[in-house]
């Protein structure tokens, strides 16, 4: 009896085993047998790499973890190793799996002694599960690329730069390999260059038969700049490699006029309410603190706005011949004063005027001062209604304290096109039109630009020294 019970029991204890074998091998299989492959991303932000490349591996494994990265760049028929890393097992439960892992990896070929030519720079990582013989899921990427080791050349075609304070100039120069960054460095200011053969018929001889190209960029020296600003064209092609050229120019320095604008309380008490929806006043502050925030903070924050509308430009060059001054109108203030406000015979604020006032009959027609394309229009604090025209090749004018704005921001426009009203929008004393000319993210001297002679010395002549060439 009692045998016969044992063995009873034996027979239980065994079916139970082999359900939690066949238990375990079910749900174990399918989770050690998963057929998800690794993801791998390279980040390289051109298929090319310089002097000193940085290259950013990713690699995750959501299911069996990762057992194995390698990354190693193929070129000429040899195999260097840049990165190898076995990762620890997880154990049976998969308890202590890595399931990701990023990292860079600073390539310097000429250290390596890689020479310049093409290659294949590939990663290669697997997981842990039991496929492929207990390999693994396995996942290569290949991303072909450029050794280039060699920095572009740059000669500079221009021969004369004569450029003012608060001035605009043109540099035209070529570079011996396209470039994805090239320009002009004024102090701490850089101007792009965008390609010549946009604007300029250039003769064939001037489209050199490999891959150089010409350029233009326009260039502005900030009213404060002084004659120790450097000016360099500066260029980095796809694989980082840089280089600089100088080149002559002539900085002339100016003098600026002062204002003196006396504030009343008539114009506080009139003129503060206007913008306490757009500042974080105290419910306490004084018409006169308010004025001090909007003449700082809303400014600079003003202008902040302006200057990056100046940041998107379109490669054609739109404007032909000088631009157009608001008719009939008398200047009420210059670029670049230097405005002191008083009150109560005590100075509060100090101040400097990025444009010129001018002021005709109110609502005066206000034309397009040359052709372009509407790159802004709306309200923007104290210059209030305001329009802004993207000449090209980083050209802009501005028109601010419009009572009312006659197009869309896209719009093309030609010169002499009415655009607006002038008016008294914004922070301003009374109808005028407050205008300014900028050059990417710098107001410059708009009477230059007014000047035909100006513009045939310093831009058109250089434009047609280069198709003479």
């Amino acid at each position: 009896m009692l045998k016969k019970l044992m063995e009873k029991n034996k027979l239980k204890l065994t079916v139970v085993l082999l359900a939690a074998i066949v238990f375990a091998v079910g749900w174990l299989l399918p989770v050690k047998l998963e057929g998800e492959a690794p993801s791998v991303l390279l980040d390289l932000k051109f298929p090319a790499i310089g002097k000193s490349q940085k290259v950013s591996v990713s690699v995750s494994d959501k299911n069996s973890g990762i057992r194995k990265i390698w990354v190693g760049l193929l070129k000429g028929g040899k195999e260097l190793v840049l990165f190898k890393e076995d990762y620890p097992a997880a154990g049976l439960f998969d308890t202590d799996k890595i399931l990701e892992d990023e990292f860079d990896i600073q390539i310097e070929p000429q250290k390596l002694g890689i020479t310049d030519g093409k290659g294949v720079l590939r990663v290669m990582a697997s997981d842990f599960s039991w496929r492929r013989w207990w390999n693994g899921n396995k996942t290569v990427v290949e991303k072909e690329v450029v050794i280039d080791t060699r920095s572009p050349e740059l000669d500079v075609l221009s021969s004369v730069h004569n450029i003012s304070q608060g001035g605009s100039g043109l540099v035209i120069y070529r570079v011996s390999e396209p470039c994805p960054t090239n320009g002009v460095q004024v102090g701490d200011n850089f101007f792009p260059g965008y390609p010549a053969r946009n604007v300029i018929a250039l003769p064939q001889s001037s489209e050199a038969s490999d891959t150089s190209e010409i350029f233009m960029a326009f260039i502005a020296l900030r009213h404060d700049q002084g004659s120790d600003t450097d000016l360099f064209v500066k260029t980095a092609d796809y694989a980082g490699n840089t280089a600089s050229a100088g080149f002559r120019h002539y900085i002339r320095k100016r003098s600026f006029k002062k204002d003196i604008i006396k504030l009343s309380d008539n114009f506080l008490n009139r003129k503060m309410p206007e913008f306490d929806s757009g500042m974080a006043h105290e419910s306490s502050a004084t018409p006169m603190e308010k004025f001090l925030a909007i003449n700082r903070e809303l400014r600079a924050a003003n202008y902040e706005k302006i200057v990056q509308v100046g940041e998107h430009t379109d490669s054609k060059l739109y404007w032909d011949g000088a631009f157009l001054r608001l008719p009939n109108s008398a200047r009420k203030a210059g670029f670049a004063d230097r405005r002191e406000y008083q009150y109560d015979e005590r100075v509060i604020d100090q101040q400097v005027h990025m444009g010129i006032d001018l002021a005709s009959i109110p609502r005066a027609p206000v034309p397009a001062a040359n052709a372009g394309k509407v790159s802004f229009v709306g309200d923007i604090g104290i210059y209030g209604k305001t329009v802004i025209i993207d000449h090209g090749f980083g050209l802009f004018s501005t028109y601010s304290h419009l009572s009312h704005a006659s197009v869309e921001q896209g719009q093309m426009v030609s010169k002499k096109d009415v655009i607006g009203q002038t008016g008294k929008t914004g922070f301003v004393f009374g109808d005028h039109l407050h205008f300014g000319i900028l050059v990417h993210n710098i107001f410059v001297d708009p009477v230059e630009w007014w000047d035909a002679a100006w513009i045939e010395n310093n831009i058109l002549s250089k434009m047609n020294e280069m198709k003479s060439q």
